[in-house]
């Protein structure tokens, strides 16, 4: 069987960097080994594969080249900004179901893609001692204002602050951060480094997600929503933009905004711009 794979960098810095995702359109005669033997070939952290739903616009699912994912929002951006290229869809506003529930997407006429995201939940909080060696650091350089939490709003990820000037310079233990994440039922570990409150960029960013097949990553929408909230939650910042893969040589650019009523999250949102990289046949 051929298929189509298209590559589509997202989050993407003035047209630059970003994170490359896979998409598949037409994916409803794939069955689920087909569909990871497919993201496997691709090699990208995720590939997004799309089927018709009769309740909603799409059915989307996310794979990595080793396992389903629930949520992926870069791949999320990739898959409509390439609908949006190809003119299959308009500027507006859409709906689709994946693993982890309904999403809405809005597209903008000058091709931005926003996500709403899942409502935020705290599921669990780690002390520096429990983390400092999945990162090679002392419990000490851990220790600050702002905790260590587990937060998802699509998929759990573990947030952690880390001081002004020593986020690249951060070597993971990837084997440790595996074994931690699969006790925990974490997808990875997302480390931010705040900047001055009158920097454009809020903070940067690295994400860590071995047990899916992921030792680093450019750009992760999902993982930037939780810390979107997070900060919100701390810091009570409402407007942010995130960079991450800047020790990658990839930088990405991640916006993201959080409403607040009645001192509770009511939506957030997370946004960027993507580019199509290349479309070619794949035999499986």
């Amino acid at each position: 069987m051929q298929i189509q794979l298209h590559t589509v960098s997202a989050f993407t810095a003035q047209g630059k960097g970003g994170n490359l995702a896979g998409v598949v359109l037409n994916a409803d005669t794939l069955n689920y080994a087909q569909k990871q033997q497919i993201a496997k070939q691709a090699g990208y952290s995720e590939t997004a594969f799309v089927s018709p739903d009769s309740q909603v616009d799409l059915s989307v699912s996310f794979f990595t080249p080793t396992e389903e994912v629930d949520f992926c929002g870069h791949a999320t951006v990739a898959l409509f900004y390439l609908l949006y290229q190809q003119q299959t869809i308009s500027a507006g506003h859409y709906q689709f179901s994946a693993k982890a529930g309904l999403f809405a997407v809005t597209v903008t006429e000058n091709a931005e893609v926003i996500v709403q995201q899942a409502l935020p939940k705290t599921l669990a909080n780690f002390s520096a001692q429990k983390v400092a060696p999945l990162l090679n650091l002392t419990a000490d350089t851990l220790q600050g204002q702002l905790p260590i939490e587990v937060l998802s709003t699509g998929l759990a990820d573990l947030i952690v602050p880390i001081p002004v000037g020593l986020l690249d310079k951060i070597k993971p233990n990837l084997a440790l951060i595996k074994t931690f994440c699969s006790e925990h039922n974490i997808i990875g570990l997302h480390l931010f480094e705040l900047n001055e409150e009158t920097a454009k960029i809020t903070a940067s960013c690295r994400n860590f997600a071995p047990l899916v097949g992921i030792d680093e990553e450019s750009a992760t929408g999902s993982a930037c929503g939780a810390l979107a909230c997070y900060l919100n939650k701390h810091l009570n910042i409402d407007q942010l933009i995130f960079e991450q893969g800047r020790i990658m040589n990839c930088l990405s650019l991640i916006k993201a905004r959080v409403s607040v009523k009645e001192k509770k999250i009511i939506t957030i949102e997370v946004g960027g711009f993507a580019k199509l990289i290349k479309s070619k046949p794949l035999q499986i």
